[in-house]
């Protein structure tokens, strides 16, 4: 098939693969992030507590996605996007890696090397597939290829929790990051040994009068969010719940600002479509503040709440690739909560008082007890009666880690689904403009609530556990609701950006994914807050959000086809 009837660029498969590979190891990090923070020490864990839990995963997760401003910023001006992909690629894979290396210290620093990677690699990855895009044999097609972009995520985010699992479950925590660590490797050499492919697509476009020059957004940008971030951190009796939370959220004020002085500095050319843009990127946050609960409140509700035994049938298939998780009924179960606690402080009394007698074997065996116990105690607590085995016998279940795999699943199975319903419609001459698409997967995004209303509302928390079914049900629709929104950001952003700001404008809408992280983890702190007999108003809380952005966005539709137009897009 010659180029000019191709109905999509070579380039495409190079960061299909690239983006896959990346994404393998970001979300293989992120979907045992939660559960390695509040795991023991014992058990290889960080031993961090349900709220210190939130406060770091939203923190990080709001944090992942500010940085891209900046890379998007050096990119544009700078330093390509080949070389940026380039750099964020190894840093990534750096910070997974030191994730392998215990201690608190190594901790923190590897999440900022993953911080600043990720700002580097996310904007400019995305920002080269448009421009790939821009030629004119290819542009009627950029929506379709977002979303077979989209799907190569997602292959990577679906695959990579079952590499978890194995990899935690046989070797622990440690072994799991640096897993992640080598697939982002992995997805630089292929990146490399396919770059002549997307060469023609990396131009950087020289600033004009109304872009702030390098040396001013440093001044007036970044160093006012430094200032603004101790302010934040700083201030008495926390606004937003903790000193983290405060500073990230004061931090951003002056990116949001400098943002939106882009549609007051612009001239009258590109004033409606950054306008447009800005508008999107408001209502998107809602979005993200919802989507990614599933690594934090979802993870614990997968944990605590949901029925994960798996059929035998299913479980001679897993357990000899390691795919089950074991956990023994033990005579300890029966205790109350805090007598329960009571023996396992003993326990851990005793580890010491062993490795000082050398008995180093023995020690090793009691941690493994000890993580035992509190798995076995923290699963069966809420298991009724007739379902539990016997004393000392083993029941298998699903790893908490393969929850997280069965959103990509959906995002795998129903892109084409997603993508052939919006052409079928099209070729009725009904074609769905991509800010009408954004609306409805907000619309969409707030029905996947309604089905954890639901989830929590059918079955006793306190002592019954509610079928898989109802978080695949969830999972199902808010992928619906992804489809149609996340991968038409990134068309749109291409769409309607002026060519110069086409990276910097992509980091806007990881801005906007930045601030929706931080509000999951700030929502996801509330989920300790209610009684298992009030969970439901949790969801509740996220659908009243999505309702009220899905509202904001249709009364702007109108405004937004008209910006659409008179770019000459669909």
């Amino acid at each position: 098939m010659s180029e000019s009837t191709r109905k999509h660029p070579k380039g495409l498969y190079v960061l299909f693969f690239t983006e896959m590979w990346e994404r393998f190891g970001y979300y293989l990090m992120l979907g045992i992030f939660s559960l390695y923070m509040i795991d023991s020490v014992e058990n290889g864990g960080m031993g961090f507590s349900g709220t210190e839990k939130s406060d770091i995963y939203g923190t990080y997760l709001g944090l992942v996605y500010l940085t891209p401003f900046i890379g998007g910023l050096l990119a544009d001006r700078v330093l390509g996007y080949r070389r940026s992909i380039v750099i964020g690629g190894l840093l990534m894979s750096a910070g997974y890696l030191g994730l392998a290396i215990p201690g608190e210290s190594v901790f923190y620093i590897s999440l900022l090397l993953i911080i600043l990677g990720n700002g580097f690699f996310k904007p400019n990855i995305s920002a080269l597939l448009d421009n790939l895009y821009n030629q004119d044999q290819y542009k009627s097609n950029k929506d379709a290829g977002n979303n077979i972009f989209y799907m190569g995520i997602n292959i990577g985010a679906f695959v990579c929790n079952f590499v978890a699992a194995y990899m935690r479950n046989n070797f622990g925590w440690g072994w799991a990051f640096g897993a992640a660590g080598v697939g982002m490797l992995v997805g630089v050499v292929i990146f490399l040994s396919g770059t002549r492919h997307v060469k023609s697509a990396d131009v950087i476009r020289p600033a004009t009068k109304e872009d702030m020059s390098l040396n001013k957004i440093f001044a007036l940008v970044l160093l006012p969010v430094l200032i603004f971030g101790v302010i934040g951190w700083l201030i008495p009796d926390n606004l937003f719940g903790s000193d983290a939370n405060d500073a990230f959220l004061f931090g951003c004020i002056p990116v949001i600002v400098y943002y939106g002085s882009l549609y007051f500095r612009a001239n009258e050319e590109d004033k409606r479509p950054v306008g447009a843009l800005l508008a999107i990127f408001l209502c998107v946050i809602v979005f993200w503040a919802v989507f990614h609960q599933n690594g934090d409140a979802l993870t614990v509700y997968a944990k605590e709440y949901t029925d994960r035994e798996m059929p035998k049938a299913v479980a001679k298939i897993a357990e000899p690739v390691d795919m089950v998780q074991k956990v023994t009924y033990y005579e300890t179960n029966d205790l109350e909560e805090g007598s329960f606690h009571h023996f396992i402080d003993s326990l851990k009394e005793e580890k010491p008082v062993l490795e000082l007698q050398g008995k180093e074997t023995e020690a090793t065996a009691l941690t493994k007890e000890i993580g035992s116990r509190e798995q076995s105690y923290e699963y069966f607590k809420n298991l009724p009666a007739d379902r539990r085995p016997a004393m000392g016998s083993d029941l298998l279940l699903y790893s908490t880690k393969l929850y997280q795999s069965i959103n990509p699943f959906w995002v795998v199975i129903l892109t084409p689904v997603v993508v052939g319903f919006f052409g079928w419609m099209a070729s009725r001459g009904r074609k769905i403009s991509t800010p009408t698409k954004i609306a409805i997967g907000l619309f969409i995004t707030g029905l996947s609530t309604l089905v954890m209303v639901g989830a929590v509302t059918a079955v006793q928390m306190d002592n019954a556990k509610a079928s898989s079914w109802w978080l695949i049900a969830s999972y199902g629709i808010i992928t619906i609701g992804e489809l149609c929104l996340s991968p038409m950001g990134l068309s749109l952003v291409s769409k309607l950006s002026p060519p110069r700001l086409t990276a910097l404008l992509m980091g806007g809408l990881f801005l906007s994914t930045a601030v929706g992280n931080k509000l999951s983890g700030i929502i996801s702190g509330l989920w300790e807050e209610f009684p298992n007999t009030d969970k439901y108003k949790f969801f509740l809380i996220n659908l009243g959000a999505c309702l009220a952005a899905t509202l904001a966005l249709v009364l702007l539709l109108k405004w937004l086809n008209a910006v659409m137009k008179e770019k000459n897009i669909d």
